[in-house]
């Protein structure tokens, strides 16, 4: 539209593809943040959460291809990893540990810190997009109705101003003020859903041993739910510069501990102690970090009586997902697609937005149920107590996930779900049902499904 312009609040990545997804189809994008913004795959105070392991899922990591075609490939090109799903997962669920099939999905193996800064550089090479860093938004401008911009703070300068927009996206992330905003322009309470197992995350990164970080697989010990105690897990991810980086995690009543001395011994205690033993094969890169802003919550916009022209909340603005499970990236990436196909079918309008708003709804119904499903059973939970039909589906879901360790087709449906790569209804079709009556292929595994090659790699004591 000429004359047009797009205000996004938040240069994360959801507010990044945001810009992406808006860009063609206005004259301008500006895209304003509280931080200043490093020149290089470098931390930044806005993104704490940037020190754990990220795993982008190839829904995401495919959406995100789509807006800003090049980004897979110059993450590769900077030392990230491909990794197959599940031919590059060692990981023992609930169930049992799963086998190493030909590869169904993938997931992108980087730190955090890399992905951000190779979405902003993609980004910032479109001339009509300008990033503003070191300002924070104050409120939004306009009415009820519809909203016409937002009040800003350089917060070098101190100095406000207002910034007029034809369509405003707050991805400001967990911290978004938009439920004060809109109540300040007169719009009625937003309806919000929690669910907050307590979950506290420790990180540290490793050095991995020589000549072993090139293809070493992703290794997950999932916790246990439904059991009455607190879930334990942790996860060893393969990032750039051949290190690992590896994240353990606690719900409330088994967090963490967040010393250096602590951190092996814990990984120890999880049900398996591989991680722990690889722990001892590498080489510490850096302090432990803890996070524990981990709560389920998800603000319910589509479900507002009346909703402002020009608006639309997207990323963690809208819905937080516990991180263990890794939805949160791949989320707002398939938000920004359904932002980007409403403008190339109906264009800049009064209802594109509003219709934007619902469809993200429903991106964001799969991985909430995901997330919430599980976080429900352990004990200590606050809110999202499971009914009995969501009991009698959990445990549906157990014997599902005890079938996908031998049955590669009930493998390949799950990691469809779970990647957003497919339909979550798929796992709840007549073929599936059959195949979890009928139960595992073969007898459980025995130990972590380690290849020859990686335990000759690893040296003496491992074959």
């Amino acid at each position: 539209m000429s004359g047009s312009h797009a205000l996004v609040l938040g240069a994360g990545i959801a507010g990044l593809l945001a810009g992406a997804a808006i860009a063609p189809q206005v004259e301008a994008v500006t895209v304003v943040d509280r931080d200043r913004l490093p020149d290089g795959p470098a931390p930044r105070k806005g993104v704490p959460q940037a020190n754990h392991v990220h795993a982008l899922l190839s829904g995401g990591a495919r959406a995100i291809e789509s807006l800003l075609p090049g980004t897979l490939d110059r993450l590769w090109a900077a030392g990230a990893h491909r990794i197959a799903m599940p031919t590059q997962l060692v990981t023992l669920t609930a169930q049992g540990w799963w086998r190493r099939f030909p590869e169904m999905q993938f997931l992108v193996g980087c730190s955090r810190n890399l992905l951000d800064w190779t979405i902003r550089d993609q980004l910032l090479g479109d001339r009509r997009v300008t990033l503003i860093p070191a300002t924070e938004v104050r409120g939004l401008t306009g009415g009820a109705d519809r909203v016409t911009g937002a009040r800003v703070r350089d917060r070098d300068t101190g100095e406000e101003r207002t910034i007029d927009a034809d369509v405003v996206i707050d991805a400001t992330g967990r911290t978004s003020k938009s439920t004060e905003w809109l109540a300040a322009l007169g719009l009625p309470a937003v309806p919000e859903e929690l669910v907050d197992p307590g979950l506290a995350y420790v990180s540290r990164m490793f050095q991995a041993p020589t000549g072993v970080a090139d293809g070493f697989p992703h290794v997950t010990v999932q916790a246990v739910p439904g059991t009455g105690k607190p879930g334990v897990g942790g996860a060893l991810m393969p990032i750039e510069e051949g290190r690992w980086l590896i994240t353990l995690a606690g719900t409330r009543g088994a967090e963490p501990p967040a010393d250096a001395a602590r951190f092996e011994p814990y990984a120890r205690d999880l049900r398996h102690p591989l991680i722990a033993d690889l722990i001892r094969t590498a080489s510490p890169a850096g302090p432990p970090h803890g996070f524990r802003s981990t709560t389920n919550r998800r603000r319910r916009f589509e479900r507002m009586p009346r909703w402002p022209q020009g608006l639309l909340i997207l990323g963690d603005a809208l819905c937080t997902f516990n991180p263990v499970y890794g939805h949160g990236m791949s989320v707002a990436a398939q938000s920004a697609v359904a932002l980007r196909d409403e403008l190339r079918e109906h264009e800049l309008g009064p209802e594109a937005i509003g219709r934007t708003q619902r469809a993200v709804a429903g991106i964001v119904d799969a991985a909430w149920m995901m997330a919430t499903g599980q976080d429900a059973r352990y004990p200590q939970t606050i809110g999202g107590r499971s009914a009995p039909l969501a009991s009698l589906f959990q445990r549906y879901v157990d014997r599902l996930m005890r079938t996908a360790a031998s049955r590669p087709a009930v493998t390949d449906a799950i990691l469809a779900a779970f990647t957003l790569s497919g339909s979550f209804n798929r796992l709840l079709g007549p073929d599936l049902v059959l195949a979890t009556l009928r139960g595992p292929a073969d007898p459980p595994l025995d130990g972590p499904p380690l290849t020859a090659d990686e335990l000759a790699k690893l040296g003496a004591g491992w074959s």
